[in-house]
């Protein structure tokens, strides 16, 4: 207890670690202060009603952190920055030189690498921009706009989206944690009252146990996200001893610890992103004056509100994601060539390939275990709404994951800078 009041005060006292909180709290202040300008031309009373009864575009309002059930100037939110995110990492499966840029050639690689993701963001954003109005208008949500007015909305909302990936770069670099991750966080808390005003006025006390039952399960999964969040396979690594003149330097053992969820909640992020694309496509198609694609939209749309077979292609989506995340961001190779650079080697295993293919086993193995868990716990709220019938349970496991994996992740980036200035 002495040691977590020791870290709070050297959090509030340290200039640099204040500054950055504090520039965390300002991002958020006017990212919801943004999320609650409207665009204009809103019927509100459409717009509560489509809400209630769409859970596609309940999960597109998670990603804009609410700015989409207020048709706010940024309704697309982060959406089109992560679509541009997870198509040039796939990208980097299938092009070697993207995937040296990536990887290999440095904080000046990675820079570049971002740059070309906020070029693709510009055309996925004008794209999903034009589809999100002319649904809004289909559905009677928006009044009638003619081309001017079509074109200076899809203006405001294209600017808004781009504004929140820059805001969110800012706190990547200025603040603490992933600035996505943060914004989107910040928009499920910010619904968190508004949700919970909603199921006090519509229970019910034949609804007892399901709630009781829901929220013996909240705090199963949190506890266990955290668990495996936090949990490490240690390899042990030994520097081989060197003399020079009178000392001797190395000689030492420690470990190399690999996470058994590496990716965090960046799979769950990419499921559900890449899910909403079909979905997205298939609404704005459904009144098609072709025939046949019109009936091909409505027979994917049905097939995606199928609660079973949305659940299976969610949880392979996650499962899938997550060893691709993995790959992407941990590379035994270079972790090998690291160790031999600093003469270090793991004990039985040779250096070069042999400890190479070892991390690779192992690393293969643990997030096995780590993709089947995020992969269940993903789809444990789905299971839950179609034996209890209850919409609202859906969103919240989905919101439920994202925020705990947020909060854990601040957590360690917050302990790791005072542990920093503590030595």
């Amino acid at each position: 207890m002495n040691s977590f009041a020791a870290k709070i005060s050297l959090l509030l006292k340290d200039s640099t670690l204040r500054n950055r909180l504090l520039f965390v709290l300002g991002s958020l202040a006017i990212f919801r202060a943004l999320a609650s300008i409207p665009i204009p031309g809103i019927n509100a009373q459409a717009l509560q009603q489509f809400f209630s009864n769409n859970q596609f575009f309940g999960l597109l309002n998670l990603f804009s952190g609410g700015g989409l059930s207020n048709l706010s100037i940024v309704l697309l939110g982060v959406g089109p920055y992560i679509t541009a995110s997870i198509i040039l990492q796939l990208l980097t499966m299938m092009i070697p030189s993207l995937k040296q840029l990536y990887q290999e050639e440095g904080e000046a690689g990675r820079q570049k690498f971002a740059q070309y993701t906020r070029f693709l963001t510009l055309p996925i954003a004008v794209v999903q921009g034009i589809s999100f109005l002319l649904i809004l208008q289909r559905e009677g949500i928006m009044q009638t706009l003619n081309a001017f007015q079509f074109g200076v909305n899809l203006l405001v909302v294209v600017a808004g989206s781009l504004l929140l990936m820059w805001l969110g770069e800012l706190v990547s670099e200025f603040g603490l944690g992933n600035g996505v991750s943060v914004l989107i966080f910040a928009g499920i808390v910010a619904r968190l009252p508004r949700d919970i005003s909603q199921a006090a006025f519509s229970f019910t006390a034949s609804q007892i146990p399901v709630y009781l039952a829901f929220l013996a399960a909240t705090f199963a999964i949190v506890w266990a996200v955290v668990v495996v969040t936090e949990a490490e396979r240690p390899v042990p690594v030994t520097y081989a001893k060197r003399v020079r003149g009178m000392k001797t330097y190395g000689g030492t053992t420690t470990f190399l610890p690999l996470r058994l969820n590496q990716a965090g909640v960046i799979p769950i992020i990419f499921a559900l992103s890449l899910l909403l694309i079909p979905q997205m496509v298939a609404t704005f198609f459904t009144t098609s004056h072709i025939h046949f694609v019109a009936a091909a939209a409505t027979v994917v749309l049905h097939g995606l509100q199928n609660l079973g077979i949305y659940g299976s292609i969610y949880f392979a989506l996650v499962f899938l994601f997550t060893y691709f995340y993995t790959a992407v961001t941990f590379d035994p190779k270079q972790i090998s060539e690291n160790l031999q650079k600093n003469g270090a080697f793991i004990p039985g295993v040779r250096p070069g390939n042999s400890t190479t293919e070892y991390l690779g086993r192992i690393i293969t193995r643990i997030t096995f275990v780590g993709a089947l868990f995020l992969g269940v716990i993903a789809v444990l709220p789905i299971a839950m709404q179609s034996l209890t019938g209850i919409q609202s349970l859906t969103l919240g496991g989905t919101a439920l994951l994202i925020v705990v994996s947020v909060i854990l992740d601040l957590a360690r980036r917050i302990d790791a800078q005072i542990s920093l200035r503590e030595y």
